[in-house]
């Protein structure tokens, strides 16, 4: 889980500083060699600078390591990490002399390597900033926190909580404690920590905050029922860990999407019960797609959202974009942005329309909708020009590509607990019910269905499938 998440974070980062290492080399060399003036110029053709290459790959691979370049950024300031990287670089060149005289290395250039430290200090300061810097912003943004819930208050709960205390990197939030007795609401549990209600009232705490994964930290025995609460988060979408000294014959059955396996929370064993991808490499590739593409995507159709605009503008009164607010991943709201296709006030007329509701559940979905704009919104929605704007909510982080179309708050209340599940995985500008022919004729519950294969089978290619396919609804002009 987070271990293995930062394990895979940590070896990114570290190619990422190989990389710039070989970069400072060869653009040393190249400055040496084509770019200084007159003496201070060119190479000769001995040694190999391959080889010297490769040796300093692997000498800076290992004084990267003995260094701690990747201990979290929570717990250091910027000031420490470039001393760490600066000694790094300094012993880094020191062993490599080294090794260039036991081996008998001769001819290399000392102009060339002195230019190379202060290229690959100046690229690995700039990149490591750049990184520490963004995560600061994020972090007082709220944007990279998890948060628990945890069920139980004495021991093993203290213990969940001095755990998350001593890993500040860890990137996890407490929301608080759910007891069994409840003559134990507000009582501290730990650290201001407190019980903030009953156990039998999980569903309702699940569906009011924002909830990413639940500790049981208590013995199973003690809950009565305990696996129809397991059930419940399942249901929802929230992974659940539980602590050591369980029983087992309480977790009757699961439902096929759960993943459960045994792993460690902050050092502490568990078994966790995953109902999303675990796909972490793939996730990272995803995500890092969506912000690549979302920004290309922006430079190719600036010209096309800059003649959309006036003709809003000039079509009928109102703003050019459509905001509302929306759930996203686990219920985090966020502000959508669209080309506005409707007339200037349209939400406030929803209730004289309700009876003209065509979608059963708590979707509301006209064909023929009155407040449509004639011609250029009927238009935009055809071809699905209104969703771009969602790059904004890509960019921000709030939304993917691919992925559950994001609720507004107000459906979200009326949802039964299996159909919040489809909230445990980013909302996308486009998924499977999005390429269905004649989607609007779709029932709610199949909607919800269609959603729930989408996370129960996501990979790379089922994205890039349904990427495709919205290409094509799109050039066909065959949407709603």
């Amino acid at each position: 889980m987070l271990r293995e998440r930062a394990q895979l974070l940590k070896r990114v980062h570290r190619a990422l500083d190989i990389c710039l290492t070989a970069v400072a080399f060869m653009g040393a060399y190249g400055i040496k060699k084509y770019l200084l003036p007159g003496s201070f110029g060119g190479l000769s053709p001995e040694p190999d600078y391959y080889m010297v290459l490769l040796a300093v790959i692997i000498i800076w691979y290992v004084s990267f390591s003995v260094f701690d370049l990747y201990a979290p950024y929570r717990k250091q300031g910027f000031d420490q990490i470039f001393r760490n990287l600066f000694k790094a670089v300094s012993v880094g060149m020191l062993v490599l002399i080294l090794f260039m005289y036991i081996f008998k290395v001769t001819g290399i250039s000392r102009i060339m390597l002195g230019i190379f430290f202060f290229l690959d200090v100046g690229l690995l300061t700039l990149s490591k900033g750049l990184v520490y810097w963004n995560l600061a912003r994020y972090r007082r943004r709220g944007l990279n926190f998890r948060n628990i819930l945890i069920i139980g208050s004495r021991e093993r709960a203290r213990d969940v909580i001095n755990a998350v205390e001593d890993h500040l990197d860890s990137g996890y939030t407490i929301l608080g404690c759910l007891d069994v007795d409840e003559s134990s609401i507000g009582e501290e549990v730990q650290n201001g920590i407190r019980v903030i209600g009953t156990v039998d009232k999980l569903q309702e705490v699940l569906s009011k905050q924002v909830v990413d994964e639940l500790i049981i930290a208590m013995p199973a025995r003690m809950i009565e029922n305990v696996g129809k609460y397991i059930l419940l988060a399942m249901e929802i979408g929230i992974s659940v860990h539980i602590m050591p000294d369980w029983h087992l014959t309480e977790i009757r059955s699961m439902p096929g999407f759960v993943s459960p396996s045994f792993k460690t929370f902050l050092d502490i064993p568990t078994l966790s019960l995953i109902t999303t991808p675990n796909h972490r490499a793939a996730i990272l590739v995803k995500t890092a797609f969506d912000y690549a593409f979302a920004v290309v995507a922006s430079i190719l159709f600036l010209p096309l959202f800059l003649l959309i605009a006036p003709a809003i503008k000039i079509s009928s009164r109102g703003p050019v974009f459509f905001r509302q607010e929306r759930c996203g991943l686990n219920g985090r709201r966020f502000m959508l942005y669209k080309f506005r296709t409707m007339v200037d006030g349209a939400e406030a007329k929803r209730g004289e329309l309700e009876h003209l509701n065509e979608t059963d559940g708590p979707v509301f979905k006209i064909k023929k909708d009155p407040r449509i704009v004639p011609y250029l919104g009927t238009f935009l929605r055809k071809t699905g020009l209104d969703e771009f704007p969602q790059l904004i909510n890509i960019l921000r982080g709030e939304m993917s590509f691919i992925g559950p179309r994001p609720p507004i708050p107000a459906e979200v209340e009326q949802y039964d607990p299996w159909q919040r599940r489809r909230l445990s995985m980013k909302p996308g500008l486009t998924c499977i019910w999005q390429c269905t022919p004649n989607r609007n004729n779709v029932d709610f519950e199949n909607w919800m269905r269609m959603d729930l294969r989408y996370i129960d089978n996501w990979s790379l290619w089922l994205d890039a499938k349904l990427l495709l396919k919205t290409v094509q609804v799109v050039l066909s002009g065959s949407g709603r």
